[in-house]
């Protein structure tokens, strides 16, 4: 009897430590995919991702929103104010233009202090409302997304039959389909690179590129040529490894997002234990979660992530797993939002986001940002200029009563156009004589300096040393004003 018992606690002994390995290796599964990123097997080789076609309500919105900003896209190179392109980054002369207004190389401070903001501004909109701009605003998404693939889905057909077509031999059939699409793909990278080049170089320059002889634009030809050869590369081939290895702000991402800030997450408090579905069952009674276990999320994640995981590295937040969800929660007649856009701690706590007060303040830095960044532009005139008394002289007396000093200004040209400016005595009767040529001509973009001499009767001298204000005329038009010093004979006092 008591060996039958020792016996029997033994074997409960074996059977709880087996479940407690059992446990322990079932847990290491499912924390496995942290040990790597999801397009990469286990003997460390490359596992492309054949992301099932997404439908509906987010989808729409983001293919609406791709198609808005495509446009945008292609039509800023095209668009002038002013003269000038709305955007341009020309690297090679170091003109930069943004919303028309051009930053040259002495802008660069300025420049620098917009890029730092934006670069808050990112930081802060991603703390708060994650990853959005990755799914829904970025060019490698919109891309990829709403033009590559849907010419894979128009040609392959969904991804059960690109799998298909993997596995088929070389025949006609899929020579053909290979040729069509990877010609699409390299002509529309084409288009890409010419607009990629036009915000370097600006549209008239791609425009005689493309018109003029090849002899006369032989780099510019080579530039285009390898710019659509990489962008058919990244669509073609890379894809999705761009947000998983090549960008930073992915990377960076883990750092910036915490718990409350909102990403596309899982319901675990809901969808747990995962079951798969039985018709006209009670759930609850059975102890299942509303998880069905379909994995449908799973097959249109472009980067083959499950985000029943949590939140990882490679989801961008495109919102096509809540569309395949929402869809399956439908047809089972539960209720949607089992993926959703929410914070962890709204979902560890079970209860709805709150906009809490570190979000309003945060967004409210936000809009502080956005205006800073506004009050730079407004702060910024056509041109700058600096005018001192030219260093070691003295005033002159003239024979008719006549003071005289001599000056040197320094101006900066930062408009868009060429600039003859005149000079005149504000406030205080005066003249000036320039020495050389009567008005200093300004290219755009350059900065020139030159001597005058400033004339003021004796009389109309207040004081020995009196401030005087000195403006600069563009086409009669006030452009500048420079306030200095006028030095005049001791007896004044």
């Amino acid at each position: 009897m008591w060996k039958a018992e020792k016996n029997h606690k033994e074997k409960r002994c074996e059977d709880f430590s087996s479940l407690t390995i059992l446990n322990n290796i079932k847990k290491m599964e499912n924390e496995s995919f942290r040990d790597r990123i999801t397009t990469v097997d286990d003997e460390g080789k490359r596992k492309w991702i054949y992301a099932k076609k997404p439908k509906g309500k987010f989808t729409n919105y983001r293919t609406y929103l791709s198609y808005v900003l495509l446009g945008i896209l292609f039509l800023n190179p095209w668009i002038k104010i002013g003269g000038e392109p709305m955007l341009m980054f020309n690297i090679i002369t170091r003109k930069f233009v943004l919303f028309g207004q051009v930053f040259w190389p002495h802008d660069f401070y300025l420049f620098a202090l917009i890029m730092i903001t934006f670069v808050v501004f990112i930081v802060l909109f991603t703390t708060i409302y994650g990853r959005v701009f990755c799914g829904w605003i970025c060019p490698q998404t919109i891309f990829m997304e709403h033009v590559f693939r849907k010419i894979e889905y128009f040609i392959d057909g969904d991804y059960k039959h690109q799998l298909q077509l993997k596995k088929q031999k070389w025949d006609f059939e899929k020579i053909a389909k290979r040729g069509f699409k990877y010609s699409l793909f390299y002509l529309i990278s084409f288009i890409i690179s010419n607009t990629f080049l036009a915000y370097i170089i600006g549209a008239d320059e791609l425009w005689k590129i493309q018109t003029e002889p090849l002899s006369q634009h032989l780099v510019g030809f080579l530039s285009l040529v390898i710019f659509s050869w990489v962008f058919f590369f990244v669509f073609a081939w890379f894809r999705e490894q761009v947000c998983l290895i090549v960008c930073p702000y992915g990377r960076l991402q883990g750092v910036m997002l915490d718990r409350n800030s909102l990403v596309v997450a899982y319901d675990y408090i809901r969808g747990e234990g995962r079951a798969k579905y039985k018709k006209n069952e009670d759930r609850k009674k059975e102890n299942k979660g509303d998880c069905i276990d379909c994995n449908q999320c799973v097959d249109v994640c472009p980067t083959g992530i499950d985000i029943r995981n949590g939140t990882q590295l490679e989801c961008i937040n495109c919102t096509a797993c809540i569309d395949a969800c929402d869809f399956m929660m439908e047809k089972t007649n539960q209720p949607k939002g089992l993926i959703r856009v929410d914070s962890e701690n709204a979902i560890a706590e079970n209860k709805p986001n709150t906009f809490s007060t570190r979000s309003k303040a945060y967004t409210a830095v936000l809009v502080l940002l956005v205006f800073i960044i506004i009050y730079l532009f407004t702060l910024r005139g056509s041109m700058e200029a600096t005018i001192l008394r030219t260093p070691g002289t003295l005033y002159q007396e003239q024979e008719n009563g006549i003071i005289s000093n001599l000056y040197n200004v320094k101006a900066i040209n930062k408009s868009n156009k060429d600039l003859k400016l005149t000079f005149e005595v504000m406030e205080i009767d005066g003249t000036i004589k320039m020495v050389g040529s009567d008005t200093l001509y300004l290219p755009k973009g350059e900065s020139s300096q030159q001597a005058f001499f400033v004339n003021i009767a004796k009389e109309k001298l207040p004081t020995r040393s009196t401030k005087i204000k000195i403006g600069i005329f563009s086409s009669g038009i006030l452009v500048h004003e420079n306030k200095t010093t006028f030095s005049g004979p001791a007896e004044i006092n």
